[in-house]
């Protein structure tokens, strides 16, 4: 059994209307290691990575270490990772990473999603799920998602909420080893608060039968 030597874990659930976010633990490896083996091609051009680095390490140590260096993140209240899972089956991975305090108040929000389930509005119910978190629960003031230009399938789900369009950040992060403009969309508390209840009665709450 491969070991974290990371503080007990204790994991930690959000619920949406179809999915549930969970923080991952190296008992959730081969689940993850099948979706990210099996959409490879379809990830990995999307991922940070500089020129002369290799792809995200994805032996059973790597995740396992990465799953204790979520798990420090949490409990230092500076990032939190969850698996998104449908029907108790993985299905992709959404983080709330680079928490700042004092007078930000601020985080960012990176998002992929198995491609055998996507477009099924899975991944705008967990964005909503975490703004949620991220507002009401720890007192966030401001979040930004930032999307390479021409990842239609990722700004596709901001577009569903409606997230605020802020601009072009040029060269703005190196992907595959090119540095990348990036869409930047975000939200402060002052529109959640506003569209809280479109987003949720949306997205979150049981539909009619």
């Amino acid at each position: 059994m491969v070991s974290t030597r990371s503080p007990i874990y204790s994991p930690m659930s959000l619920h949406g209307r179809r999915i549930i976010l969970r923080t991952l633990s190296e008992h959730d490896w081969s689940s993850w290691h099948e979706v990210r083996l099996r959409c490879r091609d379809w990830l990995v051009k999307w991922e940070p990575r500089t020129a002369h680095s290799t792809h995200l390490a994805e032996d059973q140590r790597s995740f396992a270490s990465r799953c204790g260096v979520r798990e420090r993140e949490r409990q230092l209240g500076t990032g939190f990772g969850f698996g998104i899972f449908l029907r108790g089956q993985f299905a992709g991975e959404i983080t709330l990473s680079g928490i700042q305090r004092g007078p930000l108040q601020s985080a960012f929000i990176g998002y992929w999603i198995d491609e055998q389930v996507a477009g099924q509005g899975l991944m705008p119910e967990a964005v909503v799920v975490i703004l949620q978190y991220a507002f009401e629960s720890l007192h966030l003031h401001r979040v930004e998602i930032n999307i390479i230009p021409r990842n239609a399938s990722s700004r596709r789900v901001v577009e569903k909420l409606g997230i605020r369009f802020e601009g072009i950040a040029e060269r703005y992060l190196e992907i595959d080893g090119t540095w990348e403009d990036h869409a930047r969309y975000a939200v402060t508390t002052e529109e959640w608060n506003d569209r809280a209840p479109e987003l949720v009665a949306t997205w979150l709450l049981p539909r009619d039968s």
